[in-house]
């Protein structure tokens, strides 16, 4: 068989390659929001608030063991609320400026922001359903 190419599989191929191209230039758009929950420190804070139309930022720290309690249901929530809630995690210890800025005073804390600016502040564990619809409020 000879290694001459077909003008009609040249043509199949070159529609399946601009497909391909629009088709991750558009994921590429939707993929601006974090499908988890995205470490935030002192120096990526504010831009990451101001990022997003609606933002919750779960203050933790390694040692907390309610933090770790809240963790799955974090990342639960960033996977279901993907282009709506963009989830950002701060290090409480070795980010001790927010925590000063905002008063964190227990962890774990969540910062909700509403274009960039603080709308609510949820103290505590506590189960999934109500930590969402705590979070709900703010769409």
């Amino acid at each position: 068989m000879s290694e001459q190419s077909d003008p009609e599989l040249e043509r199949i191929r070159e529609e399946k390659l601009k497909r391909m191209r629009e088709s991750m230039s558009e994921e590429q758009g939707s993929s601006s929001w974090p499908s988890g929950p995205v470490e935030v420190t002192d120096s990526s804070f504010d831009d990451f608030v101001n990022k997003y139309e609606v933002s919750v930022i779960d203050c933790w720290a390694p040692w907390c063991g309610p933090c770790k309690m809240i963790a799955p249901i974090v990342e639960e929530l960033a996977q279901e609320y993907k282009g709506q809630i963009a989830f950002g995690k701060l290090n409480t210890d070795e980010n001790q400026a927010i925590s000063l800025r905002y008063h964190v005073m227990s962890i774990p804390t969540l910062l909700v922001f509403k274009d960039g600016e603080l709308a609510d502040q949820i103290v505590g564990a506590m189960p999934k359903v109500m930590l969402e619809t705590e979070i709900k409020k703010h769409l």
